[in-house]
Order: C-alpha cells, then sequence, then structure tokens
C-alpha cells in the first residue's frame, strides 16, 4: 500500500469551548473563514525521542541523532514539561541547575500535542501553520511522522476552537520534484480531506495552503519556472496559496534572487509572507525596517492586491547547532518581540506569523520553556531571563489583542513579567 494513502480519521466539527486570552477574558472560538485578524504560529512538530513510538531515535534534539546529553544538544531552549504526563517525559543524559534529571518531549505523542493547541486557545493564539517538510515524504517512516503530527495537530485544533493550515517547507527539495508536493497535498485533501474540518483555515472563500522556500538566493535546486507552475496547481485546485518568501523580495536584492518572475509568483499568489528571522537584532533596526521594508511591502502588495503577512520573532540563539555566540539576538524580556508587534500594527498590518510556537533548535520558541536548564560545559543553554514559562505566550496573545485594535497600541510591555 502507498504509505501516503495511509488515512489517519479526525472528527469533524468545532468545539464551543470559549477561549481565554493573555489577559484573562474569555472570547468566543475564532472564525475560521478568514486570516485576516489572526495571529498564527509556525509549528514545527519535528521532535522525536528514542522510545516514543516512531522508531526514528532523538530526531532535533540531538546534533547525529544519538542520545541527549552533555555534547551532543543541538537546542538552545530547553522546554518546560512540568505539566506533561509521565508518558509525554523522556529523560535526557542532562542533569538541570535543580539536580533533577533534565527531560524533554516528542511531537509524536497525541497527549502533547493536544496541550500545545490547548495553550493557543488558553492564551488567545488563534492557530498554527504546521510545518510538513518536502525532505520527510521520500522516507516512510518520515512520512508517517508527518501524517501523525498532522492529525494531531488537527484533532487539537477541534478541541481547543483554533484554526491550522498546511505549510510545505520546499527546503531541501530537489530539481523537477515539485510532482510530490502536488501528489501529497492530492492525498492530504482528496483521501484524508484535511480541508473539510471545520477548523481548517480559510481564506478569500478558499481553504488556505502554504509554501515556504520561494525565490531565496541560497542556491536551491528546484526553479522560479517550477514554484509558479506548482502555485498555478493549487490554485486551479481551489486552493488560496500563502508563499513564504526572502526579506528582500521586493527589491530582489540580497536574501532574494534578483529575477523578476519572482514578482509574477508574488502577484498569482493570495499572501506573501517574507521571512525575517536574524534580519534585525534591536528595537532601533525593528523600526528602520518598519520604515524601510514593511511600510513599502504593504505598499506593494496593496497595488497588486495581495495580502501581507510579516513575521515577527521574539529571539534568535543556535549556538548548540553550530558554534554560533549564544543568545544571538537577545529577547531583552519580551521588549523585542513586542517592537515587532507595534511595527506591524504601524505599518498597517492585518495578520502575523509568529516564528515559531515549538522552534527551541534555533532559540525562537514562544510556548512554555524553563529558566532551570541544564548545567554543562560542553553545552549551553539561554533562559526567558527569569520570566514566567508562560511569558511569551501571553505576549502572542496580546499581539493578536493588538492587531484587531481590542488594547492600545503603546511600546511598553503590556503584560505583567
Amino acid at each position: 500500500m502507498n504509505i501516503r494513502r495511509i488515512a489517519f480519521v479526525v472528527g469533524l466539527g468545532l468545539t464551543t469551548a470559549l477561549a481565554r486570552d493573555g489577559f484573562g477574558a474569555t472570547s468566543p472560538v475564532l472564525d475560521s473563514s478568514t486570516l485576516v485578524g489572526k495571529v498564527m504560529c509556525g509549528y514545527q512538530g519535528w521532535f522525536n525521542c528514542e522510545g516514543d513510538g516512531a522508531e526514528r531515535g532523538w530526531v532535533h534534539w540531538t546534533k547525529r541523532r544519538g542520545s541527549l546529553g552533555p555534547g551532543t544538544a543541538r537546542i538552545d531552549l530547553w522546554p518546560d514539561v512540568s505539566e506533561l504526563g509521565p508518558d509525554e517525559r523522556f529523560a535526557t543524559g542532562f542533569t538541570n541547575a535543580s539536580g533533577h534529571v533534565a527531560e524533554v518531549f516528542s511531537s509524536y505523542k497525541q497527549a502533547t500535542v493536544l496541550r500545545h493547541f490547548d495553550w493557543m486557545r488558553e492564551y488567545g493564539i488563534d492557530g498554527a501553520f504546521v510545518q510538513r517538510f518536502v525532505v520527510d515524504l521520500q522516507s516512510p517512516k518520515g512520512i508517517q511522522h508527518n501524517n501523525t503530527v498532522l492529525s494531531h495537530c488537527r484533532e487539537g485544533a477541534k478541541r481547543s476552537g483554533r484554526a491550522f493550515v498546511v505549510m510545505y517547507d520546499l527546503s531541501g527539495l530537489g530539481s523537477n520534484r515539485t510532482s510530490q508536493v502536488v501528489s501529497d497535498w492530492r492525498t492530504l485533501r482528496g483521501d484524508l480531506r484535511v480541508t473539510d474540518d471545520a477548523a481548517y483555515l480559510k481564506h478569500r472563500g478558499k481553504p488556505l495552503v502554504a509554501l515556504w522556500g520561494i525565490g531565496f538566493n541560497d542556491n536551491r535546486r528546484y526553479t522560479l519556472a517550477e514554484c509558479r507552475e506548482l502555485v498555478d496547481w493549487l490554485k486551479r485546485d481551489g486552493c488560496s496559496v500563502m508563499i513564504g518568501v526572502p526579506t528582500y523580495w521586493r527589491e530582489l536584492k540580497n536574501d532574494s534572487l534578483k529575477d523578476p518572475a519572482l514578482h509574477e509568483i508574488i502577484k498569482l499568489a493570495d499572501v506573501v509572507s517574507p521571512w525575517t528571522v536574524g534580519r534585525y537584532k534591536t528595537q532601533s533596526e525593528v523600526s528602520r525596517h518598519e520604515q524601510m521594508l514593511l511600510k513599502p511591502d504593504l505598499a506593494w502588495c496593496a497595488e497588486a492586491k495581495v495580502d501581507y503577512l510579516p513575521v515577527v520573532f521574539p529571539g534568535f540563539s543556535w549556538h548548540n547547532m553550530n558554534g554560533a555566540p549564544l543568545d544571538a539576538i537577545p529577547r531583552r524580556k519580551g521588549e523585542f518581540l513586542w517592537s515587532q508587534f507595534i511595527a506591524a500594527k504601524r505599518a498597517g498590518a492585518r495578520m502575523t506569523y509568529v516564528a515559531m510556537f515549538d522552534e527551541v533548535d534555533e532559540g525562537t520558541a514562544i510556548f512554555k520553556c524553563t529558566n532551570d536548564v541544564p548545567v554543562d560545559d560542553k553545552s549551553k543553554f539561554v533562559t526567558y531571563e527569569g520570566l514566567p514559562s508562560d511569558f511569551y505566550l501571553r505576549l502572542t496573545g496580546a499581539g493578536g489583542r493588538l492587531l484587531r485594535g481590542e488594547i492600545p497600541l503603546t511600546d511598553s510591555v503590556p503584560i505583567p513579567r
């Protein structure tokens, strides 16, 4: 049997529970008919642990898929697993500062993913772009993991009243291989009927599907012509299409290919989302980005009738992954992230993408992380600077309220630390 056609069953419907936002108020379950007014998170869902049932060993926690311990860590933030059940926690070779064995989680566990979506509901985050890595679609275990995580996200979105979107990450895709995406989407939409879910996000009257990695100047093997064909096929399949592009897509310089064909693809799409992680490091640089890029980008998109989804991120660190300086872009106790929400609002953005919900590899996670990190000479970790583990969930919820005009625009972080 073709493994792409192994169906997972998830009931339809949308919970009628109320959502609790970061300000302690309750609000009805969100409207999944549009991306407008939403703060959405990228959801990697790529973590595996030895013994989690996926038979993939340690994935994304370690550099070489060996056991997670001193000298092997690939992550810079440490997740807070205090709310997880015993069967959701996996012991590592690390000991934290309090003297206990440090534990992590697996994205393969349904209870863990459901809890993540429940956190989105609790803190007023609208939903997630669930990453689907094209390179993983070439192996049975990779497909099984991606399908399992997507199944968990479907169930989590249904139970929590959140929205979700499938986002294909094209990184690593070979030339003349975009047919893999077509085949996979046919399975998701036709066999698994993923877009029939009430929680699946629609935009401009059609189910939204995202393609990340178009137009980057980093020697990708697939071409802009192939990307255009893929976008065109998805449009003919009855979808709205979001594409993730380089920061300097409009000017066709720096991280972008210099080919004006990129502009034609963007005009064909419904939503464009420039990847800005690492492009600025301080609040003053965020302000410059607002003036030099955000505002003219939005003006270009308004003329082209394409919606604009800016990316914001809380900080950045990938020391354990590649030896770069620890805490390369400090979080500044939320001030850095909040300055980006403010810039997006001032520029006129109507939607926001937060990178990322669970990305501890590069230190951009906003979910619950601990300050009680392992103490080790070979592996160093950043923390939430003593802030509560749910601080960035609360701040992201506040960003959504700012976006919708529910709280006033203020440069000061609007939630208690």
